[in-house]
């Protein structure tokens, strides 16, 4: 079997894709849409962005190809998947029902209550008075989430009622977040650890892959501003083993349930944030994508082939058993412009090392980047992903700082405690 592969996207998620997918010896050809600096030095690049859903399904059936995998949540909730099952291309990646569980967190929150899938207490609201009277009166602290999708910003947390208000208000009158915030869910705000919980999903099969835990603040201690993600590690030893059995039967088991329930032929991730509460295991959001970063270490921790895994799942067959994860431990530290997650310069060449200077189960891989020429350019917030993977997380993280130190722009940054938690925990 010799696979055409098309993957959508160009951030470091997709780079980890990549990567995974050309380890495949299924592999006859792969491209990316639209790609960035890094992947287009593994693969052939396709201009075409990642939510112009009409060109990419034009481009992947004139093409011919075997499989397309969706790195991003929008044109999955544009109905890519949709477009191309019903012109026979296989596709990893949920068809538009099934994004709906992260394109709108009202019908997520809905979809919870139906299926009796443990989550935080909460309502949805499109009226701002009603919304007030909710946050005044609610007999816990509340979280406010614009319903659409929002690049995983959607999402305050205020330190009082009166800032919660505030907060409803600019979502719902002040057009915050835009058509996204037109519609909120206010729920309560959950006491414990978080963790990220990735499965690839077929019908009512999947395979759970290790346990991950993201570092959103952008400043040491979990401390500033919420980013997209500086650096995570897996597995995450926070869910226990006892842990994930509790997930399994109380939150994977009614939600594939429901899924199937509901005619939604669910084929793709199912990315499960949790909060570890004290009365147990509580779904803080699905995503029906890879996490990005979380997908950078678990990619490296799949031992069994990849596309072989994700080509099973698109065509309705996964045989879960003989799926093989790694014992050790993957770690990523993010490498970031200066000023994000505010404003950002663009453009500032990338020095990275060679190759051959790059140790053994360690990677590179590139986020906000872009080829000019021979040269790699700065052009996102995150730039690049340095991931290294050993027996111990310590060695891992170690890797993965060495390699983080030898890579050079103008203003880069990022964070020196990835993984401090896990360490405490150990120590």
């Amino acid at each position: 079997m010799s696979l055409k592969v098309l993957i959508v996207g160009s951030g470091g998620r997709e780079h980890a894709l990549v990567k995974a997918v050309k380890k495949s010896p299924l592999l006859g050809s792969l491209e990316c849409a639209p790609g960035n600096g890094g992947i287009a030095r593994d693969c052939q690049c396709v201009p075409i962005s990642a939510d112009d859903v009409d060109s990419l399904a034009k481009y992947a059936l004139s093409g011919a190809f075997d499989l397309v995998i969706s790195g991003p949540e929008v044109p999955l909730s544009m109905g890519l998947a949709d477009r191309l099952r019903a012109e026979g291309i296989a596709v990893y990646g949920p068809n538009r029902d099934g994004a709906m569980l992260e394109a709108s967190k009202a019908f997520s929150k809905d979809f919870m209550k139906r299926h009796s899938v443990p989550t935080a207490a909460g309502e949805k609201f499109s009226d701002f008075s009603k919304a007030e009277k909710y946050i005044r009166e609610a007999p816990f602290e509340t979280v406010i989430k614009a319903s659409g999708l929002a690049a995983g910003k959607g999402v305050i947390i205020p330190s009082n009622r009166d800032e919660a208000v505030s907060a409803a208000r600019d979502m719902l009158e002040g057009g915050l977040f835009g058509d996204s915030g037109r519609e909120i869910v206010v729920e309560e705000k959950m006491d414990g650890e978080e963790a990220s919980i990735m499965l690839m999903v077929c019908g009512k099969d999947y395979v759970m892959l290790p346990a991950s835990q993201d570092h959103k603040r952008v400043g040491e201690g979990d401390t500033g501003l919420n980013t997209g993600g500086m650096g995570a590690y897996a597995p995450a030893a926070v869910a226990t083993p006892e842990i994930l059995e509790r997930v399994r039967a109380e939150i994977v088991k009614p939600t594939l349930e429901g899924l199937a329930k509901e005619g939604i032929d669910y084929r793709g991730t199912l990315y499960v944030g949790i909060m570890i509460t004290k009365s147990g295991p509580k779904v803080v959001e699905f995503n029906v994508r890879f996490g990005d970063p979380e997908c950078q270490v678990l990619m490296p921790l799949l031992e069994s082939d990849a596309l072989k895994l994700m080509y099973d799942i698109a065509r309705g067959k996964l045989d879960a058993a003989s799926v093989k994860i790694s014992g050790g431990y993957s770690a990523i530290v993010v490498v970031c412009a200066k000023g994000y997650p505010g404003s950002y310069k663009k453009g500032d060449m990338i020095t990275l090392p060679e190759d051959k200077d790059i140790p053994p189960s360690s990677w590179i891989i590139h986020a906000g980047t872009k080829a000019d020429g021979g040269k790699i350019l700065t052009a996102g917030g995150r730039v690049l992903g340095l991931v290294g993977c050993a027996p111990t997380l310590k060695g891992a993280l170690e890797k993965a700082y060495n390699l983080a130190d030898s890579v050079k722009f103008e203003g880069a940054f990022f964070r020196r405690d990835i993984g401090h938690r896990e360490l405490n925990r150990n120590a």
